[in-house]
């Protein structure tokens, strides 16, 4: 068998060629034109990577090549306008141009892998001047789901995932890409932005792309980048005058016909004509990026770009979207987040109790009679050790909310002589059974009946369990608030098993976690409206008692600073304070998001009002005598049934 041996004086040249020779210009940008081809199933506009269709990512790949001395850049965006594309152009480009040891974080571990399978693995089979460079299997273990090496060893990648410290740490890279930042969340080592940013520490010509879209702010981390940074705005010319401007969301808005949404449009900031949608094509391939904080320009490149400049998303659809989303705060995070691309700005302080309980006892309504607009009834429960808390709210167009009724369930409320009134007990188990299965009247002569009900479940679950499982899943479920700001707004538990016999317990089905911080958010926001006529007013009852409104308003939003510096926000209660009132206002809106209020079109409202307030035909009498005589009558039959406790009584 031959051996075939190189000149050993021509190695040593090929080495030091290698090692002298200037390296290529970095390019991503002409990278990505050369090597990047959208297939149907991945973007509307299938084929090689056009500039001309996303003219304002060009600028981001040249601050992320090596010719831009920035260090970080970041990117503040709207969801689904193809940000990713930049991160992976970054990325992909870095390994074949420049190869070094390049760090990929996602906010999980979990997530982390789906993006190598799903992403990842597919973009370096079919890019060809990356397939011969990470081939599909290795024998030397330098290809795995969270860790590919080039072939020769001149670069690999990592894909780490933010809630694993061990994966951000004895690692040293140039180059890294930390994506959807915004969901973040402090890992058991401390900030894991901080963990990641450290890992580029040692390299002095580092390149950290920083992207995503964001939450709630104080405290949303791609959004506090975006100010550290240069603050660079798309500008774009008015096709009439050709003044240079960035599209506002503000200026669209102030457009929006809600009778006509097809014609929103922007209304340029000098000569005061319409922009319209037919302009966007043209006017934003001449845009260019315009800097509010240059100084920061050596350090830290930071866009904002938002869907209205994107040929993704249309103007029509932008201004829908933002029509159904009025009135309900939660929504309303939800578009500027996704949409705007804006940070939904929090007010963890609420209005004070007093304002609230003396605007009750001017305009509301009659305590334990629904009132009119109020067409669907959801109960909230909190659960207490001895006790329960309860709140009725009736909902109607446009996300209106309605405070009906409210008590507690008490020993000295029960049926039976008893020492507490826990859950478990069958005497408080009957009491919260009439409850729930109870009617109310409203102004129109018919007795309502609850639609949904949600039950505490995060404390004594079994017990919960035992009482809830005796009613249908359609009507009643049991919830626990999650313990992030970046939870769903509801979302089933996963599947959790008995330590005991490892089976799965039979109540995951109907358990639910939902995100109260961004629920009582909302409903701080909506107490700030004084107008009854607006989207998402909240109307009280008379005669709650001042108990009532301090506990509704009991907690705040506040930030704690951790050990390592970074500040957690979490909500608070003023100390002595109940806030069960709170929690059962919230718990009573996941019923109504379970239900599926929030998807009603005018159709099912109006299907509601057919049904719920007309008056039935057997009593169709005046109505100011039906007040008179019928509603005392019900509503003193109602404070004498046992079980149903008011606030001060």
């Amino acid at each position: 068998m031959k051996t075939l041996l190189t000149c050993a004086t021509w190695l040593a040249l090929d080495v030091a060629v290698g090692v002298a020779a200037p390296p290529p210009p970095v390019d991503h940008l002409a990278w990505a034109k050369d090597n990047i081809v959208f297939s149907q199933r991945e973007s509307p506009y299938p084929g090689p990577y056009n500039e001309d269709q996303f003219p304002y990512f060009s600028e981001m790949l040249r601050a992320l090549g090596p010719d831009d001395p920035c260090r970080v850049v970041s990117n503040l965006k709207s969801a689904q306008i193809g940000g990713t594309v930049v991160a992976n152009i970054f990325t992909l480009g870095t390994l074949q141009m420049d190869p070094c040891d390049f760090l990929y974080t996602h906010p999980t571990e979990d997530n982390a892998g789906r993006w190598s399978k799903l992403k990842l693995r597919p973009m370096l089979k079919n890019t060809a001047s990356l397939a011969a460079l990470f081939p599909e299997t290795s024998r030397d273990g330098g290809s795995s789901i969270l860790f590919k090496e080039r072939v020769d060893g001149k670069g690999s990648i990592q894909i780490s995932g933010a809630n694993s410290p061990a994966s951000l740490s004895m690692v040293t890279m140039r180059c890294q890409v930390q994506d959807d930042l915004s969901k973040w969340e402090i890992n058991s080592a401390g900030d894991p932005e901080s963990q990641a940013d450290s890992r580029s520490e040692a390299h002095e010509y580092a390149k950290i792309f920083k992207v995503g879209t964001p939450t709630i702010e104080p405290g949303c981390r791609i959004t506090s980048n975006f100010k550290q940074g240069t603050q660079e705005r798309f500008h774009v010319p008015c096709p009439q005058c050709d003044h240079y401007q960035s599209l506002e969301w503000a200026n669209m808005r102030d457009s929006i016909d809600p009778d006509n949404p097809d014609a929103a449009h922007f209304t340029c900031v000098s000569c005061g004509m319409p922009i319209e949608e037919h302009h966007r094509a043209a006017i934003v391939r001449r845009g260019h990026w315009v800097a509010a904080n240059e100084k920061a320009r050596r350090e830290h490149r930071s866009f904002y770009m938002w869907s209205a400049y994107s040929p993704l998303q249309s103007w029509p659809r932008i201004a829908r979207r933002w029509l159904r989303a009025q009135g309900n705060p939660a929504a309303e995070q939800v578009f500027l987040n996704d949409v705007v691309g804006q940070a939904y700005k929090a007010d963890g302080e609420a209005v004070p109790w007093e304002t609230l309980r003396d605007r009750a006892a001017e305009t509301g309504h009659k305590r334990g009679v629904i009132p009119p607009g109020a067409l669907l009834l959801t109960l909230g429960v909190d659960v207490q050790d001895g006790w329960l808390a309860w709140q009725l709210v009736g909902w109607g167009r446009e996300y209106q909310r309605f405070v009906i009724d409210a008590g507690k369930i008490e020993p000295q409320n029960l049926d039976v002589p008893a020492d507490n009134a826990h859950i478990s007990e069958d005497a408080t188990r009957r009491v919260l059974d009439r409850l729930v299965n109870r009617t109310w009247p409203n102004t129109f002569g018919r007795q309502i009946g609850v639609d949904f009900t949600a039950i505490d479940g995060n404390a004594f679950t079994e017990d919960v369990w035992g009482w809830a499982r005796r009613h249908p899943r359609s009507k009643v479920i049991m919830v626990r608030g999650a313990n992030s700001e970046l939870a769903p707004m509801i979302k089933q538990v996963a599947n959790e098993t008995n330590e005991k016999t490892g089976k799965v317990r039979r109540y995951a089905k109907r358990f639910y976690t939902f995100n109260g911080s961004v629920l009582k958010l909302a409903f701080y926001r909506n107490l700030r409206k004084d107008d009854p006529l607006v989207p998402g007013y909240v109307h009280f009852c008379r005669d709650l008692g001042d108990e009532y409104f301090q506990e509704a308003t009991s907690e705040r939003r506040k930030g704690e600073t951790q050990k390592n510096g970074f500040v957690k926000y979490k909500w608070v209660k003023d100390p002595g304070q109940r806030n069960e009132m709170l929690d059962t206002m919230i718990q009573a809106e996941v019923a109504a998001i379970k239900f599926g209020v929030r998807l009603f079109g005018d159709s099912d409202w109006a299907r509601y009002a057919i049904e719920r307030e007309v008056p039935p035909a057997e009593t169709q009498t005046d109505l100011e005598d039906f007040m008179l005589t019928s509603q005392p009558t019900e509503v003193a039959k109602a404070d004498d049934e046992p079980g149903f406790g008011r606030i001060n009584g």
